[in-house]
């Protein structure tokens, strides 16, 4: 992908606390990938207020189903995360 330096202003503290994290040659990326993530979540803002133009807003109840669904897929990758190390130290 091709780049153009730009110049953007931040709030000092925050871009020197970034800079020692990531060191200064590591400081666009970071930016970069930030930025990224922004605009992955406007993009998902966007689709859920479309759908919610469409289909009307989610209920507690789905909102409920989707969390309890989403515990039960995290507690399978656990278990099986844990059988998978279990195999590796036998």
């Amino acid at each position: 992908m091709a780049t153009k330096k730009y110049t953007v202003t931040l709030p000092e503290e925050l871009a020197e606390e970034i800079r020692s994290e990531v060191g200064p040659g590591a400081f666009s990326a970071y930016v970069t990938h930030a930025i990224e993530r922004q605009r992955e979540q406007d993009r998902l803002g966007e689709l859920v207020a479309w759908m919610e133009e469409e289909h009307g807003p989610v209920s507690e109840a789905e909102l409920a189903a989707a969390e309890s669904e989403r515990r039960e897929i995290e507690r399978w990758f656990d278990e099986h995360e844990a059988q998978a190390a279990g195999r590796e130290a036998a």
